[in-house]
């Protein structure tokens, strides 16, 4: 008995040191380089530090309650009501209510939104749409309405674990919010630089300048080769080719040619370095279990068989971005140029929109239909109609796409490489890392 005793009295004492890594600490400052902007949308990651939702999508696709606790539905899905939750304050003290609430979401949303009109009744927020609107609870989780505090100088007043401190010698600080009503954050603070080249974030997080960096997706490989700890995402981000049913594409014909000449096979395994996946759908096939039904492959044979005898017009492609995308963009248009089409990629157009636009479009939502209707928003078409079966969905995509006002080309996700010093980071459903769960192993 003593012999055991003793026994496991070692395996303790071994097991403390273990349990002291791993357990979360509070403190220090999480350094994160990023690319783009910390404030755009949907992918900012400031954006999520700062601000909450109504509601939230969890790990497993799933709404769940943020600054509202619950919400009701009636007529149809043509009201909801969601009830805020109590004791919330915005970062300079003012309580949230209904009325901030409300401010905040005219504001983000004044144009083609899922609602017709939100009010505020009492503490609640009621929602009211002409048309029914059965996912509105994924849809407010979305970046597009998180709440921000309307009216003042200071745009950049939220809920969130963390507060805007200051920006200086090219950082964002963002320190803890002490009063969060999610509890405070492990870090004291998150640090951001912007517009870093992705060669200069490798570089940082190699020498511990950096503790998170964003990775591209055609670099993921690269990353994995060199043995990084990588966080990657689910495809949260389609690469698509938006086509003007105006001015020379007005054909119809001509469109459906165009979707037929793209090889999207070697935009995926080239371009993106097989890391992206080819597709000819707007939801991913591990979402919506139906992408396979929409042909992916290159038929040149029909591109030029849809062309026929129609003047092939010279046209323009714009490109939302740059780097890879402009890769992207000049494989295409050899593509379109082996097809018959003449096609060039300009900065901007003579009279102000191309014929062809190259942009990513985020995919949020969590659920199939959410992000289907949030998708074909964001390209300025109607929502959904009433019902979310998996046959209804397919046949209002294939409705959509049959168009060709939208060619759906590769679907990407996002990836991080993070330091040895980060514990518990993971990525949200929209693949924005959730900082606030992280902490610091070396934290006081």
């Amino acid at each position: 008995m003593l012999r055991r005793l003793a026994i496991s009295c070692v395996l303790c004492a071994l097991a403390l040191p273990a349990l002291a890594r791993t357990r979360p600490h509070y403190g220090g400052t999480l350094r994160v380089e990023t690319e783009g902007d910390p404030w755009q949308r949907p992918d900012g990651v400031a954006r999520r530090l700062v601000f909450d939702g109504l509601t939230r999508i969890d790990g497993d696709g799933m709404v769940q309650p943020a600054l509202a606790t619950g919400w009701e539905t009636d007529s149809g899905a043509h009201r909801w009501l969601f009830r805020l939750r109590t004791g919330v304050h915005f970062h300079d003290g003012s309580p949230l209510t209904s009325t901030a609430v409300v401010a905040s979401l005219n504001l983000s949303c004044n144009g083609n939104c899922p609602w017709t009109a939100v009010h505020a009744v009492g503490s609640d927020v009621v929602f009211t749409g002409e048309e029914p609107m059965p996912n509105l609870p994924a849809q407010l989780a979305s970046d597009r309405f998180l709440i921000a505090l309307a009216g003042t100088v200071d745009s950049s007043i939220g809920t969130g674990p963390f507060l805007v401190a200051g920006f200086s010698n090219g950082a964002l600080t963002l320190n803890a919010n002490e009063s969060c009503w999610q509890g405070r954050p492990f870090a004291d603070a998150v640090e951001v630089r912007a517009h870093r080249a992705a060669r200069d974030q490798s570089l940082d997080l190699s020498v511990g300048r950096a503790d998170v960096v964003e990775v591209p997706v055609e670099m993921i490989r690269q990353a994995q080769q060199q043995k990084l700890t990588l966080a990657v995402s689910p495809s949260v981000k389609l690469l698509a080719l938006e086509v003007s049913d105006s001015g020379a594409l007005t054909n119809p014909m001509l469109r459906t040619a165009l979707a037929a000449s793209v090889d999207r096979a070697v935009l995926a395994s080239v371009i993106f370095q097989k890391q992206g996946v080819a597709t000819a759908s707007i939801l991913p096939q591990g979402l919506s279990g139906f992408s396979f039904l929409f042909p992916a492959e290159r038929d040149l044979n029909k591109a030029h068989e849809l062309k026929g005898g129609l003047t092939s017009p010279s046209l323009t492609m714009q490109v939302d971005g740059d780097g890879v995308l402009q890769l992207a963009a000049q494989r295409i248009v050899l593509n379109l140029r082996e097809a018959g089409f003449n096609a060039v990629v300009t900065g901007a157009a003579p009279n102000g929109r191309a014929d062809l636009t190259l942009r990513t479009v985020a995919l949020e939502g969590g659920e199939p239909a959410a992000v289907l209707e949030n998708a074909m928003r964001n390209l300025g078409a109607p929502g959904l109609p009433a019902g979310a079966t998996p046959s209804a969905l397919y046949l209002t995509e294939r409705e959509f796409l049959g168009r060709h006002t939208l060619i759906p080309l590769v679907d990407l996700p996002r990836a991080y490489a993070v330091g040895a010093r980060v514990r518990d980071l993971q990525l949200g459903a929209d693949g924005v890392p959730a900082f606030a769960n992280a902490s610091l192993e070396d934290a006081p």
